[in-house]
């Protein structure tokens, strides 16, 4: 392998992009815009990594990202289209905090948005006109003649690709351009914590004023009524409620059924609610909140010419994916 640096092609770069969550589609966006040719590589059968929502019969559940907020220019002006044809919307929620026994208002400091009708209609919209290969778990990374060829865990394999960007959980770049990449060790230094996710519909509201509620409490930290959101049935009332960090690190490889069972009792305890639950399911996130950011906006080895970006780059935040991946963009088109 060699290390030097060679001309970015004359001829459009082709480009395969693992990871079809925020930071990957943003970079494919950017990347297209200038002419780059690019091919987008999934493991899961959908799009949108952790902007995801799960459906049952004719209800919806958005078990991972809840909301996003958009600051700065660049993603204001992606969503800005999806905002104009309603894939996107503000969520008029009324906001809540619990301590202990104490629930209190909290208002928020800036608009919140969610996809209507699910936030991976976020990701979708933005996706539009992209080429995107879902079920297709990359293994291994092969460099030879200055170009890459990517291995699949139940495919063939894909070459001739000028660029290589990795746009997924920093644990999952670490083993992928270990002995490839001069940014190997510094990514590992990104941390996650896991999450479980409980998803659960009721016969009766319960009563509880608020849509959303940041909980104090050892157990459970989030709870939304789901079923409140722009785009989603209202009846029956459905709510997404988030396990800790610590807890669900403790119970990671619990079966997902007692997992369900143990935060729909304790979500019950909390809030006082005595009406059973019609359906509950449990969903456990490996790669929820970034806990330890890497402090750069992303990571490129031009030698190689193979890049990591995501939200672990910059801070647990949507935006903070997008941004990512469009930095890095920026950084593969001035070669």
């Amino acid at each position: 392998m060699t290390s030097e640096t060679l001309p970015i092609s004359e001829t459009a770069l082709n480009i395969a992009i693992v990871g079809a969550g925020c930071a990957g589609v943003g970079a494919a966006r950017h990347l297209m815009a200038s002419g780059a040719k690019v091919t987008i590589f999934e493991k899961s059968r959908g799009i949108g990594g952790r902007m995801a929502t799960r459906r049952r019969e004719h209800l919806s559940y958005d078990h991972g990202a809840q909301f996003f907020s958009a600051r700065g220019a660049s993603f204001i002006d992606a969503i800005a289209p999806l905002q104009s044809r309603g894939s996107v919307a503000p969520w008029s929620a009324r906001w809540g905090r619990h301590f202990g026994s104490h629930l209190s208002e909290e208002i928020p400091d800036e608009p919140r948005f969610i996809g209507t009708g699910g936030m991976n209609h976020v990701i979708r919209g933005m996706a539009e006109g992209m080429t995107i290969v879902v079920n297709a778990r990359v293994v291994d990374l092969v460099r030879h003649q200055h170009l890459w060829s990517l291995n699949f865990e139940d495919a063939a394999s894909r070459d001739g690709f000028d660029v290589v960007i990795l746009a997924l959980p920093s644990p999952q770049v670490v083993p992928l351009v270990t002995g490839i990449a001069d940014f190997a060790i510094d990514i590992a230094a990104a941390t996650y914590a896991p999450c479980w996710a409980l998803m659960v519909e009721f016969e009766t509201p319960p009563p509880i004023a608020f849509d959303a509620i940041k909980i104090d409490d050892p157990v459970l930290t989030w709870a939304a009524r789901n079923s409140s959101k722009p785009g989603f049935v209202a009846e029956p009332e459905t709510w997404v409620v988030h396990a800790g960090p610590e807890w669900s690190l403790s119970y990671l490889e619990e079966p997902a059924e007692v997992i369900a069972e143990t935060l729909l009792d304790r979500f019950r305890l909390i809030f006082g609610i005595d009406d059973v639950a019609r359906h509950a399911t449990a969903h456990r996130w490996r790669y929820a909140l970034v806990q330890d950011s890497a402090g750069l906006p992303f990571f490129w080895d031009p030698a190689v010419r193979i890049g990591a970006c995501g939200d672990w780059c910059l801070g647990p935040r949507v935006e903070a994916a997008f941004d990512s991946g469009t930095a890095l963009a920026e950084a593969i088109l001035r070669g």
